[in-house]
């Protein structure tokens, strides 16, 4: 009993310095396969898209805007623009707001704009005005001329429009009716200042 009990604890010895050689033997291996890591090994940023590093600088720096015209991309984003200045404009001197139409305005432009709204609170009318959207919206005419960009765009839109006199009585429009409205703006800007923006230069009568 006692030789049997000896020979099961050498047994159990054996056993675990044969896993550890195995084990041993297994990390070994794995390391001739995988490699060690030193610290030196190049990060890796999974939210990047390799082919972006791979776009010189110099690339960026040769592409210029052909300013002499205004077709596909360029023209379909500043309709787009063109679009919301309008809105933003009618909506703006309906509501007085010359402020915001000195952001989207000439200088010329926006004396006119001034003097309007002046003219109009002074006779005490007020002006309510619903704008429904733009219906239609059209590259007329585009030209460069020296250093001046000049953009035709005509504009198709409905609206609400009605103007009060100072006893709240009607004067002009109706609060029940939708008007189509034809404008034709003109747009300018100088290639020489620094940002993107247009402006209204021109309203054209016609």
């Amino acid at each position: 009993m006692y030789i049997y009990q000896i020979m099961s604890n050498n047994f159990g010895y054996i056993d675990i310095i044969l896993l550890g050689m195995i084990a041993g033997f297994i990390i070994l291996r794995l390391r001739s396969i995988l490699g060690r890591k030193t610290g030196h090994e190049p990060k890796i940023y999974p939210t990047f898209q390799e082919k972006k590093f791979n776009v010189p600088n110099n690339e960026q720096k040769n592409l210029k805007q052909n300013l002499e015209t205004l077709e596909g991309k360029d023209k379909k984003e500043f309709l787009k623009g063109a679009e919301i200045a309008y809105e933003t404009i009618l909506t703006s001197f309906a509501a007085g707001d010359i402020k915001k139409l000195k952001d989207l305005l000439t200088p010329d432009m926006a004396d006119n704009f001034d003097q309007a709204i002046k003219s109009r609170n002074k006779e005490n009318i007020k002006s309510e005005f619903t704008f429904i959207g733009i219906k239609e919206s059209n590259l007329e005419k585009y030209e460069k001329i020296k250093n001046e960009l000049f953009a035709s765009v005509r504009f198709v839109s409905e609206v609400i429009s009605v103007k009060k006199d100072k006893d709240n009585k009607i004067i002009e429009g109706n609060p029940d009716k939708i008007k189509h409205v034809t404008d034709y703006w003109k747009f300018s800007k100088n290639i020489l200042k620094k940002g993107p923006n247009w402006y209204l230069s021109e309203i054209v009568s016609k």
